[in-house]
Order: structure tokens, then C-alpha cells, then sequence
């Protein structure tokens, strides 16, 4: 007979989009929809895994970066 531990399991995604918008605010509100859209229809899921946050921030890549 084996014996169990309760394990806490911390998880992040981290994740980056290229999006069309006229402003970094736009940018952002873009991606936002597109997540709270998922989550609501995911909703049990996320129930069921503890998610507590999603968070980003748009940004213009800089000269050292691929567009």
C-alpha cells in the first residue's frame, strides 16, 4: 500500500503573438479578448487547474530583435 503526498504543481505559460493594432493598448486588448474568450469556454478547465492569472504586455520589438 503506497503512501501519497498532496504535491503543489506551479505552472506558467509564456507565450508572444504578433498582432496589428493602431496603439500598444489595442495591441493588447486583442490578445485579451482572445484569451477571456477561451477561458470562458474553458472554463471548468481552468476551474480544475487552479488558474489564478493571465497577464501579458504589448511592446515594439527593438533593432536586435526579428519582426
Amino acid at each position: 500500500m503506497g503512501l501519497f503526498m498532496a504535491y503543489k504543481v506551479h505552472w506558467l505559460i509564456d507565450g508572444l503573438i504578433e498582432v496589428e493594432a493602431d496603439d500598444i493598448d489595442g495591441a493588447e486588448n486583442i490578445v485579451k479578448e482572445k484569451i477571456e474568450a477561451f477561458i470562458k469556454d474553458n472554463s471548468k478547465f481552468f476551474e480544475d487547474i487552479g488558474a489564478k492569472a493571465v497577464q501579458g504586455q504589448a511592446y515594439l520589438p527593438g533593432s536586435d530583435e526579428k519582426k
